[in-house]
């Protein structure tokens, strides 16, 4: 009886591990919320996709801000819900892991004639009764790990979501420029076709400005192309379909803010902050203890115990226990033991190479910010203004019969690449300032920021040809 004791202790023990309210979420919404400044949504109900619908619509019924953009896409975007389903298949691990197995119950019967014998035992398996704590405290940390990389993950969707809103208004802002631009150069070229015919100007002149009507017909196609992509682009980051892809944009990009801040210790803080070196500690020292773990049970693998019975007729039933013992003869757990200690250090040198690439990804994302910065503003305060009053001089000198309406017009040709060039500028130093703050956070590298990177590099060495 003293031996049966052990049953509801195990049974006692294996009843603790249980769910949580939440699923773990409340720490990801949290961390999503103070990162992004928006909520995030794990749809787990009809009811929950009902409030998700509701919301979405309320945020689609008014120009997409980058704000309300990345709000659509933590709320909406499948992908992310898929990754949400990460905590509960990690919670029920945890849950498991500080649940015993199931006790065996094994029944033997055997007769030859009159002759019967039975027996029967139930044992429960010792040392996973005794490997909970250990255990439980193993997934418990990689449940945060967990936690973790889901956080990454949303912050990762919404500074996507950001770029890609970045790049759709402009690519619709160019797209306006360049149907300008065509619908003048159409009224150029239609002017010089009627000179003309009349012989008013040389047909040199006039095939130079239907030259430039055709180029600026075909530029307003990859235009289009370009806009129409990007919108795409960012559907399908807000999970958008049907009548929800009539979603507006604001006309142009937000202004260029009157100062960059001072960036401080970027490296110290992206260290302290960034999700992927929290994750990648978090499993390190999962593993630390995962290696103990294997250590301790290298040698006793499988232990149980349990009440035995066993009846030969016309004998009474005789009552006692059974152990089974793996014992150690063939496999003495060091391959286990090496395995687990190379899985270790795979994970103390991923650990560091985060660490390091982390350091090495605000740095370089801090100088595609400058950068970008630095040539957006020189397109708003000098070329642009130059070109301006470039126009306006021809203008006069127009006015003043002391030039012609082909030399307003060639003109207008040479502001457009700098237009252009300007809305270009603009663009890069949004992205490139969303790409520093998901350097900071940990958001992976993705299309826009090597977008914004690649901008202020191509700006760095050729800036005399942007400005051409």
């Amino acid at each position: 009886m003293k031996r049966l004791l052990l049953v509801p202790a195990a049974l006692a023990v294996a009843g603790c591990a249980t769910f949580s309210g939440d699923g773990g979420f409340g720490a990801v919404a949290s961390a999503v919320k103070e990162r992004t400044g928006a909520e995030a949504k794990w749809v787990r109900s009809d009811e929950d996709a009902k409030t998700v619908r509701a919301r979405v619509a309320e945020l689609l019924a008014q120009p997409l801000t980058p704000e309300t953009a990345s709000q659509v896409a933590l709320l909406n975007n499948p992908g992310l819900q898929a990754a949400y389903a990460e905590l509960g298949i990690s919670e029920a691990d945890l849950v498991q892991a500080g649940r015993m197995t199931n006790p065996h119950f094994a029944y033997l019967r055997t007769h030859r004639g009159d002759e019967r014998k039975m027996e029967w035992a139930l044992t429960f398996p010792i040392i996973d009764l005794l490997t909970i704590p250990p255990r439980s405290r193993i997934e418990g940390r990689r449940f945060e790990e967990t936690k973790l990389a889901v956080a990454a993950r949303a912050v990762a969707v919404a500074m996507e979501t950001r770029g890609a809103w970045i790049q759709a208004v402009s690519a619709e802002q160019t797209a306006r420029y360049m149907e300008q631009v065509k619908e003048s150069a159409g009224a150029g070229a239609e002017l010089s076709r009627r000179m003309a015919s009349v012989g008013n100007i040389p047909r040199l002149a006039q095939m130079r400005e239907q030259a430039f009507y055709a180029e600026a017909v075909a530029q307003l196609a990859q235009a289009r192309l370009a806009s129409a992509t990007a919108r795409e682009r960012l559907a399908r980051l807000m999970g958008l379909f049907g009548e929800d892809l009539a979603f507006r944009l604001p006309e142009r990009l937000p202004d260029l803010p009157a100062q960059t801040p001072e960036p401080g210790d970027l490296e110290a803080t992206a260290i302290a902050q960034r999700y992927d070196v929290q994750a990648a500690k978090r499993a390190a020292e999962a593993l630390a203890e995962s290696l103990g773990l294997t250590r301790a049970t290298r040698f006793v693998n499988a232990l149980e115990f349990g009440p035995a019975s066993t009846k030969e007729d016309p004998e009474p039933w005789k009552r006692g226990f059974e152990i089974s013992l793996e014992i150690p003869i063939f496999d003495w757990g060091g391959a286990r033991v090496a395995r687990a200690e190379a899985i270790y250090l795979q994970a103390v040198h991923r650990l560091a190479e985060t660490a390091i690439e982390a350091r090495s990804e605000v740095r370089e994302a801090y100088s595609a910010y400058r950068t970008a910065y630095d040539t957006a503003k020189h397109y708003r305060d000098e070329i642009v203004p130059l070109r301006k009053r470039i126009s306006d001089e021809v203008l006069l000198r127009y006015n003043g019969m002391l030039s012609s309406v082909f030399e307003l017009l060639a003109d207008s040709r040479e502001q457009v690449a700098s237009v252009i060039a300007a809305i270009g500028a603009q663009r890069d130093f949004w992205l490139a300032e969303n790409a520093l703050q998901g350097a900071l956070n940990g958001a992976p590298f993705h299309g826009t920021q090597r977008a914004a990177i690649g901008g202020a590099r191509r700006a760095a060495r050729e800036p005399a040809a942007a400005g051409h």
